[in-house]
């Protein structure tokens, strides 16, 4: 089958592009070996370049023979140039190792990349942002540095309170985000109920987030796709990192095998469970680990292996009362387990191929034998598939791809007076094309059709068309554009303590879809500053939530010989309905300097409408948040004078690193009590506080006080020769403000009159940490 692709395209070219030359390779880093994403190369002369791709391959098609000078560059590196003698018919192959600016006795030059700002943001896709392992760590946090709360300080993205990290991205539900790591879905991307995402940021290389719009390569869900890369790992020498915080310990290391690749891996644990909670009962037994491994091989000059692993585990043990032995209590365990074996091949200076076997595996358990209680919810998930790009000319490059993903698992549930068993297996068909078309260098026009067929006890077959389209409006500004249908398979059931619990479309439940429409302006602010700003409208179709009233409309499928009901579908347990979402969103970055970091807005609104619910009137749901404001900054203030000067940086083997978060969110719609009432199931019994009951009001007509939060972080690096320590201090919500999680009522009577008490149950309070890094 390989040897007949390249066979096929080999002719192709052969037939268009004789006596023309092509110019192919990869970016690497020079230091690590690792590949550059992103990197630009560019030929003057002809005024032609291309972007390396998440692999560091990049191509130029079709160069008429000469003599060219071809400059390399990357934000943070020297640029690179070389003069080269195409040749006709010639397909130049050229690696290129980066190497970071060279350090000049005190004195560093911090510069951007040599490729204009405008021209990065015109090579970017719409609504797409990338985020590298410094700047997730430099945003200040929660104990522990985490990628999901980063994300939550973008325009577009927020979170439903300081318990969760999940993301909600332009009025979408957590369950709508597709998060991948090396190219396989993780189904659970949290941790500790919420509190702390599954990845491990000092394993990450790169992280590409797609706010809507994204291409025919992506399906399976309607919001977003969050889409990590793991590091390769060192090929030239060892390095590794330790950190410890009031949470966790972790550590990384990496470093070649001999000279056929690299290896790479990392492993956190949390220890409250072995200090905190044995000296507080109110603490339960509770810790997480996680780990990542990844090796990397260089089959030869086309060929490149990659081999990944991740796994994750939380255990909970909890006990009401650890002083008595016979007290109630309970085992909750959840985790994740993915792999991939990555094969990526150069078939030809302008085809290069993909091609993956990944595997995904959720589990949570849940034995709570005291009262009868048993869960066993697991997910399984073997994909193959594969992705080739063909670079065909200038102007035209054309994307195949397909998936075919094999899923099965589900609920087993045993409960005083029922069984639960919903056991099922599902298959997916997914294929996939697209096509740029540039047919001069202000435009840059994307066709793409996606086709799904998803097999269940009912078959779905969906065409989903996507379309982009770039303008270069003038030498400092672009226009984007992108509209795009999106059908979604898989929702998952949220639950306020236990773990979400997957289902599937099936005859009982439809397949949901969305629309996507953005129009976007970009604008290059000199050479450092960066201004984007959306629109954008979405609509939902098909969506579905939780049935409040599942007891009385679920009904058991079958019985057991011993006359216990058995439940194996999902016919009544969810309600169905629609809705839509728009918005506006300003994004001014800053990503080189002694001062980086980015100040972002968004205005949003999104409205559902449910069957039977608000009386088929629509609503705005509990995660709206109509204004956001976001403000992000790093500052090096060993340099921060200078770079006001204008001067030369300063480089010194002890510098302070200043880390500020500065968040504000409109408040959170939430339904009030209309009425209270008394109810008494006999005449004569007395009434008190458990006879009184409230009636609600309209749905979610009433808004929370706004929320505010201010964060710190301060680190003190210091640089050896060999190995550098960074001691850190930071504060979350430094001023203490008691934001509103939701409102409490308490009711009671007294002297035959209804007294109504209200409380405010507030999120997070200030909560100052501490840690140290070491590199090595």
């Amino acid at each position: 089958m390989k040897k007949f692709i390249s066979l096929y395209f080999t002719i192709v070219s052969f037939l268009f592009a004789q006596n023309e030359s092509s110019l192919s390779g990869f970016i690497y880093d020079k230091t690590t070996g690792e590949a550059l994403i992103g990197a630009n190369v560019f030929i003057p002369n002809i005024n032609r370049g291309a972007v390396s791709n998440v692999f560091g391959f990049y191509s130029i098609p079709k160069i008429k023979s000469g003599i060219y000078n071809v400059n390399i560059s990357y934000v943070g590196y020297k640029t690179y140039t070389i003069k080269l003698d195409l040749r006709n018919d010639e397909d130049k192959r050229l690696n290129v190792y980066l190497e970071q600016d060279v350090i000049q006795g005190k004195e560093i030059i911090v510069k951007a990349d040599s490729i204009r700002v405008v021209e990065r943001l015109f090579n970017k896709p719409v609504s797409n942002i990338e985020l590298s392992p410094k700047q997730i760590q430099s945003v200040p946090r929660v104990i522990e540095a985490d990628l999901l709360r980063t994300l939550q300080t973008l325009p577009g993205i927020v979170p439903l309170s300081d318990f969760s990290s999940a993301i909600y991205v332009r009025g979408g539900t957590p369950d709508q985000n597709l998060f991948m790591i090396d190219g396989t879905d993780v189904y659970n991307p949290e941790h500790a109920f919420g509190l702390f995402s599954t990845f491990n940021t000092d394993a990450i290389k790169k992280v590409e987030v797609y706010k809507g719009g994204f291409g025919a390569e992506y399906g399976g869900r309607l919001s977003s796709v969050i889409d990590v890369t793991n590091n390769d790992g060192n090929r030239n020498f060892y390095e590794g990192k330790a950190s410890l915080s009031l949470l966790s310990l972790s550590s990384t290391i990496s470093g070649p095998i001999r000279n056929i690749g690299s290896i790479s891996g990392s492993i956190r644990r949390t220890y409250l469970d072995q200090t905190i909670a044995k000296w507080v009962d109110e603490v339960p037994d509770y810790y997480f680990i996680d780990g990542n491994l990844k090796a990397f091989f260089d089959l030869n000059n086309s060929n490149k292996l990659s081999v990944s692993y991740f796994g994750s585990k939380d255990n909970l043990n909890f006990v009401l009362d650890k002083k008595r032995p016979e007290s109630l209590g309970f085992d909750y365990i959840w985790g994740n387990q993915t792999g991939s074996i990555n094969l990526r091949s150069i078939f030809a200076s302008n085809l290069f191929g993909n091609f993956w076997i990944t595997f995904s595996h959720f589990n949570s358990f849940f034995d709570f034998d005291d009262v009868g209680v048993k869960e066993d919810n697991q997910i399984n998930d073997l994909t193959f598939k594969g992705n080739i790009q063909y670079f065909y000319s200038e102007n035209f490059n054309f994307k195949f791809g397909f998936e075919q993903k094999n899923a099965n698992g589900g609920l087993k549930q045993d409960f005083p007076g029922g069984k639960v068993d919903a056991s099922k297996s599902r298959k997916l068909f997914s294929f996939y094309s697209s096509s740029v078309w540039k047919p001069n260098p202000l435009w840059n026009i994307e066709f793409g059709l996606r086709g799904d067929y998803f097999f269940s006890d009912k078959i779905y077959k969906n065409l989903d068309p996507r379309f982009s389209l770039k303008y270069r409006l003038s030498e400092n500004a672009n226009i984007k554009l992108s509209a795009g249908s999106f059908h979604q398979y898989a929702n998952r059931i949220p639950r306020l303590f236990f773990v979400s619990i997957w289902t599937t479309a099936d005859s009982f439940v439809r397949g949901s879809s969305s629309n996507h429409f953005i129009f976007g302006y970009e604008r290059a602010l000199g050479e450092k500053f960066q201004l984007e700003f959306e629109t954008y409208y979405k609509t939902y179709k098909d969506i579905y939530s939780y049935n409040q009233n599942y007891v009385a409309d679920v009904v058991p499928s079958n019985y057991s010989n011993d006359n216990v009901p058995i439940y194996n579908n999902q016919k009544g347990l969810f309600t169905r309905g629609d809705g839509y979402s728009y918005g506006i969103e300003f994004l001014l970055r800053k990503e080189t300097g002694a001062i980086t970091g980015w100040l972002s807005y968004s205005f949003s609104n999104t409205y559902y409408t449910f069957d039977g619910i608000n009386q088929g009137k629509s609503f705005m749901p509990r995660h709206n948040r109509t204004h956001a404001i976001n403000l992000v900054s790093t500052i090096d203030l060993n340099n921060f004078i200078n770079e006001i000067k204008n001067q030369s940086f300063e480089k010194r083997d002890k510098q302070w690193i200043l880390g500020l978060n500065f968040t504000f969110f409109s408040g959170q719609p939430i339904t009030l009590p209309s009425s209270v009432y008394l109810f008494t199931q006999f005449p004569d019994w007395e009434q008190n506080k458990n006879s009184l009951a409230t009636y609600p009001s309209t749905i979610n007509t009433f808004n929370l006080p706004y929320y505010s939060r201010f964060d710190f972080s301060l680190t003190y690096e210091i640089d050896y020769d060999s190995w550098k320590i960074s001691p850190y201090i930071q504060v979350f919500n430094l001023f203490n403000r008691k934001n509103v999680w939701f409102i409490q009522y308490k009711n009671e009577i007294k002297d035959g009159r209804v007294k109504q008490k209200i409380e405010n149950v507030n999120m997070f309070p200030i909560l100052p940490s501490f840690g140290i890094t070491i590199k090595f």
